[in-house]
């Protein structure tokens, strides 16, 4: 039973990871696409070069979140997740404080927590590719 909460974990935020890398780079399931994200990111004071960060947190929350899901390299895609919930951390979180409803950091260091768990446990037997 182990291996099938460690799956689940995995799956539901990986996928939601990859689900967040596909709105800041492609603007799908609702998001602002790269050039809204990148304006956004400026206008918080990610400058120069917001569609750049944009790119790469993209890229961090996609791949990461991928990994994750599939239980392969999870420590480099929990590292992909924990970088990028540092930086939202830091960069929008952190001056309201730590509960959610005052758009604090509780739920990104829920989701570090997460992926440091995953990370120190292991995957789990449900993984894409078999392990012996």
């Amino acid at each position: 039973m182990a291996d099938l909460g460690l799956l689940i974990v995995r799956l539901v935020i990986g996928i939601t990871f990859v689900g967040h890398g596909a709105q800041k780079l492609f603007g799908w399931f609702g998001g602002t696409g790269l050039s809204n994200t990148g304006e956004w990111l400026e206008s918080i004071g990610i400058k120069p070069g917001g569609e750049i960060w944009a790119i790469l947190a993209g890229l961090f929350e996609l791949l990461g979140g991928f990994l994750f899901a599939a239980g392969i390299y999870t420590t480099i895609g929990a590292i992909l997740i924990i970088i990028v919930m540092i930086d939202a951390i830091f960069t929008v979180h952190a001056k309201n404080g730590y509960w959610l409803v005052n758009g604090g950091f509780e739920y990104n260091l829920v989701l570090i927590a997460i992926a440091v768990c995953i990370s120190l446990t292991g995957p789990g037997d449900f993984v894409l590719i078999y392990k012996p």
